[in-house]
């Protein structure tokens, strides 16, 4: 199983004194977060991407750009790229130029994404929401798999006899599918042989096992090879050397993130009895030390049959010392044995 970190890029925010951390030293610590990473073994890395303030990345592509040139081994990737509200030749073009910068190391995570910013920003019609993410996903595959494209859909001119150019260095990008709960996207990843992640955020991580039922069968049922079948999740995480004071101290960082998003989503205060339901036997967060962390992944890798483990390590934006701890016991610890 592949081990990694996703990250959105939060900035740290003191709501107390006021203070909020500038992209540019956030995106310092990256890149010094990263280096560790591939330093200690881990086997990819994604970053998301956001046009909110309390995020440091609104292009993926450009963080890995960066990355590609300091890092040797780890896989570079978004987690996710906003595929409804982006071009798909540009997005192709920028991750072909990532390949060639990271010597075949890209990735692409296509996704909705959790906020609907970029709609407006960009001009797209969130009453195309669907519409918009599946012609542009398919224009993509087809990005991918075609040199010469002839392709026609409802939202942008026809492409005629075009080539995409830089060429990758991998004959195809890996084209990931994330998803929440949505069946129909599932279906669909399912039904196009992609890989699938699935971000289990919330609740008890074992109600969505109907929907990984629910891919395999589209997927074997539409003739793609089980041997090829990808299937990952992407889970808040976090790693301290001591179970209840890394607990102790994340919570504050965790809750004041969690309520930065609820205040525009009308959802009540996070409290500590939610995080201590999701560091629970059945919750969704795995925040503690290494034991706790093994246990956890190596219950999901059983139960879902996972081929890929994403932890979602930098919620609320813990101390850039706190995060290369936990990235450290991550790939020095727990990766080698959950491997």
């Amino acid at each position: 199983m592949e081990l990694g970190i996703g990250m959105f890029g939060d900035v740290h925010i003191n709501e107390k004194t006021g203070y909020i951390q500038t992209p540019q030293q956030r995106m310092a610590e990256i890149i010094e977060e990263v280096k560790l990473m591939d330093e200690v073994g881990l086997d990819f890395f994604g970053i998301g991407e956001h046009h909110r303030p309390d995020y440091a990345v609104s292009s993926p592509e450009i963080i890995l750009a960066a990355l590609s040139t300091v890092t040797k081994n780890i896989r570079l990737g978004s987690a996710v790229s906003v595929i409804s509200s982006t071009d798909p030749v540009k997005l192709y073009q920028d991750f072909s130029t990532v390949d060639n910068l990271s010597n075949g190391r890209a990735e692409i995570m296509a996704g909705r994404g959790s906020f609907i910013e970029s709609f407006p920003l960009y001009g797209y019609d969130l009453n195309n929401y669907d519409e918009l993410f599946d012609e542009k996903l398919r224009l993509l595959l087809t990005l991918n798999k075609e040199e010469v494209i002839n392709w026609k859909g409802n939202f942008r001119k026809p492409i005629v006899n075009q080539t995409v150019y830089p060429r990758p260095i991998q004959k195809e990008i890996p084209i990931w599918i994330a998803v929440g709960g949505t069946t129909s996207s599932v279906i669909r990843a399912g039904k196009l042989g992609l890989p699938i992640i699935f971000a289990i955020i919330g609740g008890n991580p074992a109600n969505f096992e109907p929907l990984f039922e629910v891919y395999k069968q589209a997927y074997l049922d539409n003739g793609h090879p089980e041997e090829k079948m990808q299937i990952g999740v992407h889970m808040h995480s976090f790693f301290g050397d001591d179970n209840e004071v890394v607990a102790d101290k994340y919570f504050p960082i965790y809750g004041g993130q969690m309520d930065r998003i609820g205040a525009s989503r009308g959802w009540p205060k996070y409290t500590r009895p939610q995080f201590d339901y999701g560091r629970s036997t059945d919750g969704h967060l795995v925040v503690g030390d290494k034991e706790m962390a093994i246990d956890k992944i190596q219950k999901y890798k059983e139960l879902f049959g996972l081929t890929r483990f994403s932890a979602h390590m930098d919620v609320g934006a813990p101390s850039h010392l706190d995060m290369m701890k936990s990235i450290e016991i991550f790939g020095k610890d727990i990766a080698p044995r959950i491997k």
